[in-house]
């Protein structure tokens, strides 16, 4: 396998779901890891998961990728040049388009767009970044086509899949975009309701998926190999192939179907 020794990897949202399992996997390797997440002691923990599964270091900042001043000032801190930077915090949204405040169309674009994006750019303005390092960012399965109750989340995750298309075509550097479908994640519980509260549940769908391990070990494989995209999840992700060849059919079968 692969050995990624000596090479730094950041990694967002690492503090559980695809983000922690994302941190296991490239421990694995042995990579160095800067985890960045809100949650310090969910953080520790998967530090103690890291450092046993053969990672380098493990360096833990507690930040919130919303709160643009402390991500300026983490930013200097990081030492050297970064090899990979893996985007991969979001929030989710559970509510119908029109009954969704703009304050949570809002939260969600920040969340899920101008973070990452912010921090992609205040890397390379602090020289973290060139052209050698590889950027991965986590989209959707929702960043592919719409989705009934999720039109914050849908909106959001396009754009980031507009963005790092359009920054690899202008620099010719690596990057790879990752389309999770249900994963058995935290996601739904921490979602969004359209007045801004927390669905608070977890979703049938979500704890049916994908383990998180499993996903993570295949969005790295491909991020390894060079892949401008992974698309990974079961049975949902036939949604991929209707919705490209069969348009019409798989209108009538998203309208109808459970948004869970």
């Amino acid at each position: 396998m692969d050995t990624l020794k000596g090479k730094t990897v950041l990694i967002t949202g690492a503090s559980s779901g695809i983000g922690a399992a994302l941190a296991r996997e490239f421990s694995r390797l042995g990579a160095s890891l800067i985890l960045l997440a809100r949650n310090r002691q969910r953080m520790e923990a998967v530090r103690e998961e890291c450092m046993q599964l053969g990672a380098g270091t493990v360096r833990l900042v507690a930040a919130d990728a919303t709160d643009y001043a402390a991500i300026d000032a983490f930013v200097p801190t990081v030492e050297g040049k970064l090899d990979y930077l893996i985007l991969n915090a979001g929030i989710s949204q559970r509510s119908l388009a029109v009954e969704t405040t703009e304050e949570v169309d809002r939260r969600v674009m920040e969340v899920d767009f101008f973070a990452p994006v912010h921090l992609t750019k205040a890397l390379y303005n602090a020289g973290k970044w060139d052209n050698s390092t590889h950027i991965a960012a986590t989209s959707s399965i929702s960043g592919l086509f719409g989705f009934p109750q999720r039109s914050a989340y849908c909106a959001a995750k396009h754009a980031l899949k507009g963005f790092y298309e359009a920054l690899r075509l202008e620099t010719g550097m690596k990057v790879t975009l990752l389309f999770p479908g249900r994963i058995n994640t935290p996601i739904s519980l921490s979602a969004l309701e359209g007045d801004g509260t927390a669905h608070g549940k977890m979703d049938p769908g979500q704890a049916g998926g994908m383990d998180a391990d499993t996903c993570a070990r295949k969005c790295v494989r491909g991020i390894l190999r060079g892949k401008r995209q992974v698309r990974v999840g079961g049975k949902e992700m036939i949604a991929c192939f209707a919705y490209k060849w069969f348009p019409g059919l798989f209108f009538r079968l998203i309208g109808k179907a459970s948004v869970v």
